[in-house]
């Protein structure tokens, strides 16, 4: 019976804190755009990565044997 007198206000107090993170996220505009980064995985173009040989550089492990 003694540990209500522990778990009441401990979880009143973590109440507290999910409610004020909670109104955190809304006032940063956390929940703004909800749909906006699941589109923008499908549609993303990046460009291949750079091969061994482009922009006049050669792989690490092609070594000079001259």
């Amino acid at each position: 019976m003694s540990i209500l007198f522990l778990l009441i206000p401990l979880s009143l107090i973590l109440l507290g804190l999910a409610i004020w993170a909670f109104f955190w996220a809304v006032r940063n505009d956390q929940f703004e755009d909800l749909e906006g980064p699941a589109y923008r995985i499908l549609f993303d173009d990046d460009d291949p990565p750079p091969g061994p040989k482009q922009n006049g550089q050669s792989a690490p492990h092609e070594k000079d044997t001259q």
